[in-house]
């Protein structure tokens, strides 16, 4: 059998946990720009149809009172190690296909850990103990199948499809249900007159080819419940990408080559630190009527350096004809390869090729010093002297930050304490953390603005309702800027 372990509103789920003051409220996870969108919406947000992927403005008519928090990609990672950690306890071949979802193969794990349902139930069990959240499992004997049954009974739900229900599901499942099956393919589906993943057996493998290309192939065989991709758990990296929402539409060709390069930057630092180069380079863009495009080149040549990555990242989009202001700008590299693996070199001198070389040099230097002094040690002089970087770039923080390291001790430790040194932050639009230490102090890291840091120790001093503190030791660190919102830490 084969088990889908999909988080319950993952990102939402876990600001609620460590802010017990959320539970029960409509929250979303997204930045505080204009142009943000959705990450995450609680349940209790989705109940006012909002969902990911949805601007914020839209879901704050949607709902007036709803929560936005800004979330932390590092809290979420964390977590899901812990997660997938969890998952092999109970089989060698789990395959994570995203930060809150995993496949697991337990084929063979029977006589170990009991049947499906019961290592579902036990899975569930460990992760609620371990991290206080929520998740849904469906198990069945194909893949495909085990991922749909986990979305049948959300939230907290568990739902198992056994060999002799396949065909009645099969038969039942709506065909936009069926992984693959996008807006465009529904269209088609529709002048077909198929309703559901059954109907696709009236048409031979031929036809269905004409009609979806390759997938046409993949439908033929999910119809018939054939679906043979193995679970991996070394599933390699296909791609990096990475794109950012615009705090106001541009049209400048020179402050989207600012944003391309800040991108190619970021994309590239990411490609070199997993030891990975890469032949095909493409941008997206998204236009201010939220219309898209993608546009894609391959290489006659491996990269690796920011530089190279950027220079096509540029000719893509010069030779793209532009009509309408943008809002998004993305930068993705994809065909990746070790940098270990042998390539075939040249016999004559490539000075393009030369050129990516040098700058893969620049580019390591560059690295090692980021990766020690911070990600604002060095920048690209035209990224520094540009005011564009700063001035349209959604959810950065433009005003100057200090960061302050706090020793709290006396009579200030405890659920309550946390929960309104979390609020008092926040109001005061901090980043950073509190926790609890063995020897019954608190410690804390305020980051922000300086005024509403030095208002926070303010607040530290007299302490929350039922506390009582006796010092208070700030200390002035350097600002992290990882840290991109307040948490609770354990």
């Amino acid at each position: 059998m084969i088990l889908h372990v999909d988080m319950d509103a993952f990102f939402a789920s876990v600001e609620q946990r460590d802010n017990p003051g959320l539970l029960g409220k409509p929250v979303i996870v997204a930045g505080h720009s204009k142009r943000s969108v959705v990450s995450a919406a609680s349940y209790e947000a989705r109940k006012f149809g909002i969902h990911s992927a949805m601007p914020v403005f839209q879901a704050r008519q949607r709902c007036p009172h709803l929560i936005i928090q800004p979330g932390s990609r590092e809290k979420y990672a964390r977590d899901s190690r812990k997660i997938m950690a969890i998952l092999r306890q109970f089989s060698p071949l789990v395959e994570p296909v995203s930060i809150d979802e995993a496949f697991l193969d337990i084929t063979g794990c029977e006589k170990l850990i009991g049947t499906a349902e019961q290592t579902a139930k036990k899975i569930k069990a460990e992760i609620i103990n371990q991290l206080a959240l929520t998740c849904s499992v469906g198990a069945a004997p194909v893949r495909f199948l085990a991922k749909i049954a986990s979305d049948m009974d959300k939230p907290d739900g568990l739902t198992i499809i056994f060999q002799e229900d396949m065909a009645r599901v099969i038969d039942t499942l709506p065909i936009s249900k069926v992984p693959g099956v996008g807006n465009k393919a529904l269209v088609q589906m529709q002048s077909l007159h198929i309703e559901t993943l059954g109907d696709v057996k009236k048409f031979d493998h031929k036809l269905l080819n004409h009609k979806f290309g390759s997938f046409g192939q993949r439908l033929f065989q999910l119809a018939r419940g054939i679906d043979d991709t193995s679970i991996e758990p070394e599933r390699p990296r296909k791609s990096i990408s990475g794109e950012v929402t615009l705090s106001r539409d541009i049209s400048n060709p020179r402050d989207v080559q600012s944003v391309l390069l800040a991108q190619a930057h970021r994309v590239g630092n990411e490609l070199r630190a997993g030891k990975k180069r890469c032949r095909k380079v493409s941008i997206k863009l998204k236009f201010s009527d939220f219309s898209q495009i993608t546009r894609t080149k391959t290489l006659d040549t491996w990269i690796c350096s920011s530089n190279a990555i950027f220079d096509q990242a540029l000719h893509l989009y010069n030779n793209v004809k532009i009509t309408k202001t943008i809002r998004l700008v993305g930068v993705g590299v994809s065909d990746l390869q070790d940098t270990k693996t042998p390539v075939q070199g040249s016999l004559f001198t490539d000075k393009a090729q030369l050129n990516s070389s040098q700058w893969e040099a620049v580019d390591r230097a560059m690295d090692s010093v980021l990766a020690k002094f911070g990600p604002d040690a060095l920048k690209k002089a035209n990224l520094k002297t540009r005011k564009f970087s700063h001035k349209y770039i959604g959810d950065q923080k433009v005003n100057p930050l200090c960061a302050v390291e706090v020793t709290i001790t006396g009579r200030v430790q405890g659920v309550c304490f946390r929960h309104e040194t979390n609020l008092a932050a926040q109001d005061r639009q901090l980043s950073g953390y509190v926790k609890n230490m063995p020897d019954r102090s608190v410690h804390a890291l305020f980051q922000g603005k300086q005024e509403n840091v030095q208002d926070m120790l303010a607040w530290c001093q007299k302490g929350s309702t039922f506390s009582e503190v006796k010092d208070v030791k700030p200390r002035t660190v350097s600002v992290d800027p990882a840290l991109t919102h307040f948490e609770i830490r354990y």
